[in-house]
């Protein structure tokens, strides 16, 4: 059974930074396109950074371009997304994603990824 889980959403102030963690399990990390996502109260939920199957590419939304980075660690299988310098308007749940067919999943509809974690909360406060 595939499942994601992330951990380490919090409540901090802006300017500093956070590690966000997305633990697999049920399928083998790098055979597939994984993310990280986001949604704030009333706003759509928008790609924020994403690991392309394959070619291993990788993705920013324009807004955390400089802040943010994804990796992971296939043997420990675990998608990080480091954010520094946060921002209040970075607040939302982040949403660890993952699906097995699509090249890259940050562009995608959301209805069309396979997997998606719980989500973790993020506040940023001024």
């Amino acid at each position: 059974q595939v499942q994601l889980v992330e951990s380490g959403g919090d409540l901090v102030q802006s300017g500093e930074s956070l590690r966000l963690s997305c633990a697999a399990s049920g399928f083998t990390l790098d055979n597939y396109a994984i993310g990280w996502f986001r949604q704030a109260p009333g706003k759509e939920r928008e790609g924020v950074s994403c690991i392309s199957r394959g070619d291993d590419s990788t993705y920013y939304a324009d807004s955390v371009k400089g802040r943010f980075a994804i990796s992971r660690d296939n043997a420990k299988k675990t998608v990080y997304l480091q954010m520094n310098n946060l921002k209040p308007e970075d607040t939302a749940v982040y949403y660890c994603a993952a699906d097995s067919l699509l090249l890259r999943i940050c562009d995608q509809p959301t209805v069309a990824i396979e997997y998606w974690g719980q989500g973790a909360q993020v506040t940023v406060s001024s």
